[in-house]
């Protein structure tokens, strides 16, 4: 859903890029189901207490989802940022679901348990997930570098667990952020924001909405990692600026969104804001666990 929407500077419907199109999300998307299927189990197992939360695996979930799309497509890095976000909430569901009613507050509740109980084992299979997935921007980190191999066995040596890896990320990257925060930005920003459009508008239209929404208040840090936290900083301002205008409410707002659109795309997807998109489907498979079916 969340790639179909028409949303500016990304893969869509009517969109591409030259080497990934939006057939490869698509393939995408139907390659990590069994993923999602199973981290969801593994929060059942949890919740029923066959299994300690430290033991739901949660790396290897993301490492084998990553893996099974690498392999069914060819439009190279699809979907990674939505799968780090995605399996440990496929988890929390599980747990969720198992004790009753969808309850987002519980949900969230569980969600924290799931990410600070993971291992340095989990944090090695992250590690390689990047490898496979072969992300653009990722630049170089002060410690523990993805790209140096004498990463992982630090963290094994050191014992340091994903959650502590995320940590040292945090504060440049809004995935790993999202992560170790309790996912404010999805819970308390775009799930809100997402959910008023859905009552008022067609799917596509409170994509798109809420996609400006947390793009004018979050500078995509996929564009920040590529071309620097200034120029993310602008793209946030133009979004506020088509909101002002009112969107896709008013004629003024559509033709300032086509514009946009046009601009993030000119300089060979440096500009694609992909993180922010990452947050709009995590936001996404909350409306879903709630009952929202298009």
């Amino acid at each position: 859903m969340e790639a179909s929407a028409h949303k500016p500077g990304n893969v869509s419907v009517v969109t591409n890029f030259e080497s990934t199109r939006y057939e490869h999300f698509l393939a995408s998307a139907v390659a990590a189901g069994s993923s999602f299927e199973y981290a969801a189990e593994r929060g059942i197992a949890v919740s029923s207490g066959k299994i300690r939360l430290c033991d739901v695996g949660i790396g290897r979930v993301i490492r084998e989802c990553v893996a099974d799309i690498n392999e069914w497509q060819h439009g190279g890095n699809t979907l990674l940022g939505t799968v780090i976000l995605l399996s440990p909430i496929a988890t929390a569901a599980g747990m969720t679901r198992s004790e009753g009613e969808f309850d987002i507050s519980k949900l969230r509740e569980n969600l924290k348990l799931v990410v600070e109980s993971t291992t340095p084992e989990d944090a090695v299979n992250i590690y390689e997930a990047i490898k496979i997935a072969n992300p653009s921007g990722l630049g170089k980190a002060p410690r523990l570098d993805v790209n140096d191999p004498e990463s992982t066995n630090k963290i094994l040596a050191e014992k340091t667990s994903l959650f502590e890896v995320f940590k040292i990320a945090a504060k440049y990257d809004t995935i790993c952020s999202e992560w170790v925060n309790g996912y404010p930005v999805t819970f308390d920003l775009a799930y809100p924001h997402l959910t008023n459009q859905l009552e008022n508008k067609d799917l596509n239209e409170a994509i798109i909405q809420a996609f400006l929404e947390v793009l004018a208040e979050c500078p995509d840090t996929f564009i920040a990692r590529k071309t620097g936290l200034e120029k993310a900083r602008d793209i946030s301002s133009k979004a506020r600026e088509i909101l002002e205008l009112g969107g896709l409410g008013t004629s003024c707002g559509k033709e300032s969104l086509a514009r946009f659109d046009r601009q993030l795309r000119e300089s060979s997807n440096l500009l694609n804001p992909g993180t922010t998109a990452d947050i709009i489907a995590a936001a996404l498979s909350f409306c879903v666990l709630g009952g929202y079916r298009p």
